[in-house]
């Protein structure tokens, strides 16, 4: 199916930034944040991960991450179903004591381990909180070619607004050198925006976090990288594709209406580098005489009586007849009961909307529905 790249292995964490989202996380990571209609905010950087060939990865849950579990599974659907290698959902303890890791240089200590006895010479680091298509081959061609250290790679853009405290920026000279990490960096306007994906030999990480352990240091680019800039060789490459970022109820919202535009659909879904995801064998969409859907992304599943306008509907989405649903993000199996309006709605799963109810929010304020529910 896919090509195996025995030089790099990937390294995922699927809780950071949790705290930007607690409406959404209260019962999955970060990583299994269901997003586009049918996938999950990890299989984006796991797909990347695939399509390059790296197939040895490690993701290093921290809590909640029984969602996260169940649509990996095996790693089948990325073709990491392996022997050897494969996908590795690591669990959420500090190795020398039972407590769960804080920050990400212990969640590595916790498997410094399972690192020294692997083969492949480079590890790639990502997040999971971006939807991104990304070339990790490429990105592992340039740290070869800078003979950096560490590569990271950011975006040029305007800081989002949920993550107004919770960023890192970069300074670089004209040789693509990191001269300056900036935590939470308050500028206006355009910045160089880390996206938290890193490249290093494992070997050089290895040192990093045994070093970094014994001195009681707790974050990667805090502890590490920031304060030693002028030390080690960090590289910075520009990443000038599609990028999602979900930091808050808003962003969620923004980012999900965005793809309904065909040009941002298929930047970040190319026929080139597929996404894959957990397969779910529904029916096709079904469309009753008298619906009316434009402007949507559905999924597969729906059965649509009703109106839909300019939303995006997960799997198995009921909207009954008589039913109007505008701007709004339905997840999987919520059902619009018939003569219900929403507008500007986020619904979890498996919520219910009841005859007759109408449920207003705005673009800048959506409202949420939690999963389980009935209104």
């Amino acid at each position: 199916m896919l090509s195996q790249n025995n030089n790099a292995l990937g390294i995922i964490f699927p809780n950071s930034y949790d705290n930007t989202v607690p409406e959404l996380v209260t019962e999955r990571a970060m990583a299994s944040i269901p997003f586009a209609g049918r996938y999950r905010m990890v299989d984006f950087v796991l797909s990347s991960m695939a399509n390059c060939g790296i197939s040895n990865v490690s993701i290093v849950v921290r809590k909640n991450y029984h969602s996260l579990m169940d649509h990996l599974g095996t790693g089948r659907a990325w073709d990491m179903a392996r022997r050897i290698g494969g996908l590795n959902i690591v669990p959420p303890f500090a190795e020398k004591g039972v407590r769960i890791y804080s920050g990400r240089v212990e969640a590595l200590a916790s498997i410094l381990g399972f690192l020294e006895h692997q083969k492949e010479r480079y590890v790639v680091m990502s997040d999971a909180n971006i939807a991104i298509n990304y070339d990790f081959n490429a990105l592992l061609a340039e740290h070869q070619a800078s003979g950096a250290d560490v590569t990271v790679a950011y975006q040029k853009t305007e800081i989002p607004e949920g993550r107004k405290n919770d960023n890192y920026t970069l300074t670089v000279d004209e040789n693509g050198r990191v001269t300056e990490l900036l935590l939470n960096d308050y500028r206006p306007g355009v910045q160089n925006l880390d996206l938290n994906i890193y490249v290093l030999e494992r070997e050089t990480l290895i040192k990093l976090v045994k070093d970094a352990t014994a001195r009681g240091l707790i974050y990667f680019e805090r502890d590490i990288l920031a304060h030693n800039v002028n030390i080690l060789n960090v590289h910075a490459v520009e990443y000038t594709g599609y990028v999602a970022h979900v930091c808050d109820m808003k962003s969620y919202f923004d980012e999900n209406m965005k793809l309904i535009h065909e040009k941002n659909l298929d930047a970040l879904f190319p026929k080139s580098s597929p996404i894959y995801t957990k397969i779910r064998d529904d029916n096709p969409t079904r469309y009753v005489a008298g619906s009316t859907v434009t402007s949507s992304i559905l999924a597969d599943g729906c059965t649509i009586e009703g109106t839909v306008q300019n939303c995006v509907l997960f799997r198995g989405v009921k909207v009954k007849k008589g039913a109007v649903v505008k701007n709004c993000v339905l997840m999987q199996d919520t059902v619009v009961e018939p003569g219900a309006e929403l507008s500007c709605v986020v619904t979890d799963k498996n919520v219910k909307i009841t005859a007759g109810k109408k449920l207003s929010g705005t673009e800048s304020f959506p409202v949420y529905v939690q999963k389980n529910h009935t209104v």
